[in-house]
């Protein structure tokens, strides 16, 4: 049987923000350049920080933030700085996806089409406690659905921490438990909304669905 073709990948010269911990483990946010783009990875320029292989990072285009593996690092000098091959997680959707044809970019949604509770890229402000310190987090949530959340921080909890969460739906004050589900280091948490029921979940999309701009409709009335 004949090898699967590797996909295509589309020159293009894209200012991206790349965020996490450099090998060294001190948090970095700056900005780079994003060439050789696919719906899986993509080759990125400018890089001052040094990285490891196997790191996971967070990387921005346009209004798209998404969460990547490093597969590779090459110091291209003083001009170029360091070179950077990444590789979408495995269930995140491709922040390019509008500079690539329509073939390549339908590759990385199909992952997030399966999700019960589609995601929302919109800032969502939260309130997080952890239940054995009890001292409050105040931050806005980037990837938000009925089911949870991520939250971008540079400090992240440890996988299974049981959390308190307050926000609001409009002038409903919601206070529910949650659990850290993902830690990527240096980049954030994923959080599953555990203390909400299957109404109160479709009660939270529709909220959102509802106030995400890119949805072309305006948010619901309170009842």
């Amino acid at each position: 049987m004949a090898d699967q073709q590797a996909e295509p990948r589309v020159t293009v010269d894209l200012p991206v923000r790349a965020w996490g911990m450099t090998a060294d483990g001190r948090p970095f946010s700056q900005h780079a350049r994003a060439q050789n783009i696919s719906s899986e990875g993509a080759l990125l320029t400018g890089v001052e920080n040094e990285l490891k292989v196997g790191d996971v990072i967070g990387v921005q285009c346009d209004e798209k933030k998404t969460r990547c593996t490093v597969m590779w690092v090459m110091n291209s000098g003083p001009f170029k700085k360091n070179q950077v091959g990444v590789k979408l997680l495995a269930d995140q959707e491709c922040p390019w996806k509008s500079y690539l044809p329509i073939e390549g970019a339908t590759v990385a949604v199909l992952p997030s089409n399966k999700r019960r509770y589609p995601r929302h890229k919109i800032s969502f402000p939260i309130e997080l406690r952890d239940e054995r310190v009890k001292t409050p987090m105040r931050i806005n949530a980037t990837d938000v659905s009925g089911n949870g959340c991520y939250v971008e921080t540079i400090l992240p909890l440890p996988l299974g921490t049981m959390l308190r969460v307050d926000f609001y739906l409009q002038s409903e004050h919601i206070n529910i438990t949650a659990v850290v589900r993902t830690c990527d280091p240096g980049v954030g948490n994923g959080i599953e909304f555990t203390g909400l029921p299957p109404e109160g979940k479709q009660h939270l999309q529709a909220y959102l669905d509802g106030i995400d701009p890119q949805m072309g409709v305006s948010a619901p009335k309170a009842e």
